[in-house]
């Protein structure tokens, strides 16, 4: 990796950096060279599929889901 590239991305503010990490993402995706799944991320998938498959109705709202993260974030 270009070194001086790199201190360059590290002077940038966190929020640019994050906007910059986004902006190579999508073209990354763009382009059709985006990463295929692992074995392992598809067999989760596949586990949380069939768990909501069994039970649709056991789910949270997002109030819920932001009240939690919120909470977890204040510990």
């Amino acid at each position: 990796m270009n070194s001086h590239l790199l201190q360059q991305v590290s002077e940038l503010t966190v929020e640019d950096q994050l906007a910059l990490v986004e902006a190579i993402w999508d073209g990354i995706v763009r382009n059709g060279d985006a990463p295929q799944p692992t074995a392992a991320l598809k067999a989760e998938l596949d586990q949380l599929l069939a768990e909501h498959d069994a039970s649709p109705n056991d789910v949270l709202t997002w109030d819920e889901v932001e009240a939690a993260a919120i909470a977890r974030m204040r510990q």
